[in-house]
């Protein structure tokens, strides 16, 4: 279980990363982002091996990518969506997306409102996961800030 976990975590990071660069992140940025969707993934997986519901697994992945999003975008001074749009590519349900409309066009029409019904709880769960974390105050992510050595109110 230990190493499959770690190959997961590794494909995760290598197509974060791979995403990172096709919506042109900042290339400082890479391996953050890549960080950043391997810990949603393991949150995913993790939850997935203990209770069986795709979106509940979502909804709890989602909430700590969107966590570690805040924190990063705190500590390395760059927007959370770089972190957060590269990190949430290894949970977008795509493949549940294209089994609704293969189902949909073969015929198999309660084939085809299952997948549909099952993608669209994740993507609600993906959904809620990020807003409720995008709507803490920023006040809250303060701690992680680089300390610059100058007292509140110099330059």
């Amino acid at each position: 279980m230990m190493w499959e976990l770690l190959l997961q975590l590794a494909a995760a990071f290598g197509a974060t990363v791979g995403f990172a660069v096709l919506v042109n992140a900042p290339p400082r940025e890479f391996v953050w982002a890549g960080v950043t969707g391997a810990v949603g993934w393991g949150c995913y997986w993790l939850y997935l091996q203990w209770q069986p519901s795709v979106a509940v697994a979502s909804l709890l992945a989602s909430l700590m990518l969107a966590l570690l999003s805040r924190v990063f975008s705190v500590v390395r001074r760059c927007p959370a969506t770089v972190f957060l749009i590269s990190g949430i590519f290894a949970l977008v349900p795509g493949a549940g997306i294209y089994y609704t409309a293969y189902y949909f066009i073969m015929g198999d029409n309660a084939m085809a409102v299952a997948k549909g019904v099952e993608t669209f709880k994740i993507a609600v769960a993906l959904a809620v996961g990020i807003v409720l974390v995008l709507a803490l105050p920023g006040r809250l992510f303060e701690a992680f800030a680089p300390r610059t050595g100058k007292k509140k109110g110099e330059r």
